[in-house]
């Protein structure tokens, strides 16, 4: 990283900012080109350790991409505030974000449920029923995270 000064380090650091965010972008090998999608998202995060979980339909490009090769990056950001400085007629952004890649695995029917609670406590719904008859039309996957790394810019640190 360029930017030693805004880089975070401590894992805690880079929960605490993931907790923040309500989207994930994750980045697909697509024939060479990668296949980007802004997924609503539920983390597990235990003993330095990070599962993304992710639902969809049961079909699309992504599912194909994914058993084509499983390997995915990830990359969320928040905390967005524009800075003008009018005196040196210059402007920037703050923000807090987490990039980092792993591989995707599909979550099996008897784990589904959970993982789609995990989902919905990511949104502060902790008491939202889950339609048990819905989760056969609906494929849930996780994002089992290799490596990661946080930054943030703020004119506050």
């Amino acid at each position: 990283m360029r930017r030693k000064d805004r880089e975070v380090t401590k894992f805690e650091e880079m929960i605490a900012i993931m907790e923040k965010c309500d989207v994930c972008r994750i980045a697909l090998n697509n024939q060479g080109y990668p296949y980007i999608l802004p997924l609503n998202f539920g983390m597990k995060a235990e003993d330095g350790h990070v599962e993304l979980f992710f639902h969809g339909a049961c079909e699309g490009t992504k599912y194909d991409l994914i058993r084509a090769d499983n390997r995915a990056s990830f990359e969320m950001d928040c905390g967005h505030t524009l800075i003008t400085e009018w005196e040196t007629q210059n402007c920037t952004m703050d923000y807090e974000s987490v990039v980092g890649q792993g591989h995707i695995e599909i979550v099996p029917d008897e784990e589904k449920y959970d993982a789609l609670c995990i989902l919905m406590r990511h949104y502060h719904q902790e008491d939202f029923p889950v339609s048990r008859a819905i989760m056969t039309h609906t494929v849930v996957f996780k994002l089992v995270v290799e490596s990661m790394t946080g930054k943030i810019r703020s004119k506050k640190k």
